[in-house]
């Protein structure tokens, strides 16, 4: 299996090679001009990404001056390795992997904040003997992968609640269909994911619901604080050569932002590609969407005590963190969606 991630990981590399030089090479290694960009993420049904979807089905990116391209991979950690070698431009994430990052002496930055809360959920199948995380103790809990952000969630809402880390087991099932079938075929007695996989669960009755980690109140309730998730990351040494570039990538996804608050969950999967909802079908995933329209970022800034709690959280099950110092201010910066809101304001009288 480690030989095969690594075989998938370079074609991925190599494929996206021509495209980031076209991107360096159109825009002078300034990142002022025209050009390819190429965006990284995994899963993008997941709606935490809506945000970097609909500026692409908007032509937002294209309103800026931007061709960009959305490299679909299947993990995190392809995105990650694909971001730091380079290959691709910038990559929508969760913040905490700017953490762990920097532990690994690695430096990417998030650039602006697409959800202000995680928008997962913690799911227990109805017959497992789980009605919250403190039952994890002995249980198989699903994740998108080992060393998610499901994972770290998963694993600190055990610690949270009294059991520790090594007790849970962890089983990668990825989402959506996957997930769904790991709580259906009881490979799993309980898990982490995001919509639309909660509510096909919930419909399916596979599966109830024992954190909610949709809106900022429910992730305090859930983990004692706050836990920005989603953002766009570049490498931070690419951004500060590419600076023009980048507040063109966030002018994009600061007006989605926009847009997704001014519109009902109708309207945006209105906008939506019919494979996105191909499983859980259109009404459901409409309906998913409204269940976590809180999780969106309107401002796009980082939320206050979001870098100290999402520290938090990770230095407790994370162990490249421990006996690391993390300078969080080097994690994330506002500057960029800051002249976002002020180029949007003023096109808009």
């Amino acid at each position: 299996m480690r030989i095969n991630k690594i075989a998938v990981i370079a074609v991925t590399m190599a494929m996206a090679m021509p495209l980031a030089a076209c991107a360096d090479k159109k825009s002078g290694g300034s990142g002022g001009g025209s050009g390819t960009v190429t965006i990284g993420l995994s899963n993008q049904e997941n709606q935490s990404y809506l945000p970097l979807i609909l500026a692409d089905r908007l032509g937002l990116f294209k309103k800026q001056g931007l061709n960009v391209k959305l490299n679909n991979l299947k993990e995190t950690s392809q995105v990650s390795n694909a971001l730091l070698a380079n290959q691709v431009q910038a990559a929508v994430g969760f913040y905490d992997h700017s953490l762990d990052l920097q532990a690994k002496g690695k430096q990417t930055q998030a650039v602006i904040q697409l959800l202000q809360a995680p928008g997962m959920v913690a799911m227990a199948r109805p017959k497992a003997g789980i009605e919250s995380p403190k039952d994890y103790k002995g249980k198989t809990l699903g994740v998108t992968g080992i060393g998610s952000s499901t994972s770290y969630l998963g694993q600190y809402l055990a610690v949270h609640n009294g059991v520790p880390a090594k007790e849970v087991h962890l089983a990668a099932v990825a989402a959506g269909p996957t997930f769904v079938g790991a709580f259906e075929h009881k490979r799993v007695d309980a898990g982490v994911t995001t919509e639309p996989t909660v509510s096909t669960l919930l419909k399916k009755k596979l599966g109830k619901i024992t954190a909610d980690m949709r809106t900022a109140a429910g992730t305090k309730a859930a983990l004692g604080g706050p836990y920005p998730g989603t953002a766009m990351m570049v490498e931070s040494s690419w951004g500060k050569k590419h600076e023009a570039t980048v507040q063109k990538m966030v002018n994009a996804l600061y007006e989605s932002l926009q847009w997704i608050e001014s519109h009902s969950a109708k309207e945006i999967t209105a906008k939506v590609p019919p494979d996105f909802y191909k499983g859980p079908g259109k009404e459901q995933y409409t309906q998913a969407l409204a269940n976590e329209m809180g999780m969106y970022n309107p401002s796009g800034q980082m939320p206050t005590d979001g870098p100290q709690s999402v520290h938090r959280v990770l230095s407790t099950i994370d162990k490249e963190l421990k006996g690391h110092k993390i300078d969080l201010s080097k994690t994330y910066t506002d500057k960029y969606v800051q002249k976002a809101a002020k180029s949007v304001k003023s096109s808009s009288k």
